[in-house]
């Protein structure tokens, strides 16, 4: 799939919308997103910082994707680790994924969420179920 049809797919979810995504580039098991920022994602006014469940779902969602390219579509998340590296501040957030290993029943993809600047937010590991042939 290229990267228009990938974000078509990726699109179709209100949720996907709401977050602000788009498909900067897509290869062999490969995928980079870019969520816009939104205010809604602070927790704490205050410190003006993300909420950390905002940084799991594009972890897993971008691990998930990494997949489509080989699958032609969204994957069901089996097992889902995610590391805190430092808080997301105001700002959007480059997304990067990559498909581990790719079996027939269960595949693994991997995520990193990075700032404007470039310095590491998040990683995780995702297990996700792989389709069957058709």
């Amino acid at each position: 799939m290229n990267k228009e049809d990938i974000e078509a797919l990726l699109l179709k979810g209100p949720f996907h919308q709401w977050l602000g995504l788009k498909v900067i580039s897509v290869g062999a098991g490969e995928i980079e997103l870019l969520a816009t920022w939104r205010p809604e994602w602070v927790v704490n006014v205050a410190g003006g910082y993300t909420h950390g469940g905002i940084l799991a779902t594009l972890i897993d969602l971008t691990a998930d994707w990494a997949l489509v390219s080989e699958t032609g579509k969204g994957v069901p998340t089996v097992d889902l680790r995610v590391d805190y590296h430092r808080a997301a501040m105001q700002g959007d957030l480059k997304c990067v994924g990559k498909v581990i290993k790719s079996g027939k029943t269960l595949s693994v993809s991997e995520a990193q969420i990075f700032d404007g600047e470039g310095r590491l937010l998040a990683s995780g590991r995702g297990v996700y179920m792989t389709p069957a042939a058709k």
